[in-house]
């Protein structure tokens, strides 16, 4: 699908200070959404349906946290590529994300040079843990064409900004 020939997206100035809002820490509180509603000067319950509706209509995708993961306890972060036949992908894919140690899990077109096309970050408290688990996943999902890909640094972790505050 191009994008050419579509019009851009219209929001309403409400519209965009809630993403604007969304693009920040959400509270940790009882009642997040209404912390944030009165944030902006409207009810908790009209928030919640304007998130609804930003939804329904695909400009709200997903939720999703942003966590630090070396500051939560996990010490070996890595993400492996899988090669993967393409018939074989969706279901392979579905099986790897339900692990708990998994947080991503891609499926990209291969780069000339590079086999891989199915990507999984996987968290663990040791390298050794990172490759038994990675053992335990190729067992499950059979397959055992793979690159392990270890952090070394965090160079950047920011979520992408639409609209300012």
């Amino acid at each position: 699908m191009t994008t050419e020939n579509k019009p851009a997206p219209m929001f309403t100035e409400l519209e965009k200070k809630i993403i604007a809002l969304l693009q920040t820490d959400i509270p940790v509180v009882k009642q997040p959404f209404l912390e944030m509603a009165e944030k902006i000067g409207i009810t908790e319950d009209e928030f919640l349906r304007m998130l609804k509706d930003l939804n329904d209509r695909g400009m709200i995708r997903r939720f999703g946290a942003t966590i630090k993961h070396q500051k939560s306890g996990f010490k070996a972060n890595a993400m492996v590529a899988w090669k993967v036949d393409e018939d074989r992908v969706e279901q392979t894919g579905t099986i790897m994300a339900s692990f708990q140690e998994i947080t991503h899990c891609y499926r990209r077109n291969p780069a000339p040079g590079w086999k891989y096309n199915l990507y999984t970050m996987v968290h663990a408290g040791s390298e050794e843990a990172v490759h038994a688990l990675v053992k335990k996943i190729s067992k499950t999902v059979e397959e055992d064409e793979y690159e392990i890909l270890f952090s070394k640094k965090e160079l950047k972790k920011t979520s992408m900004n639409y609209f300012e505050d």
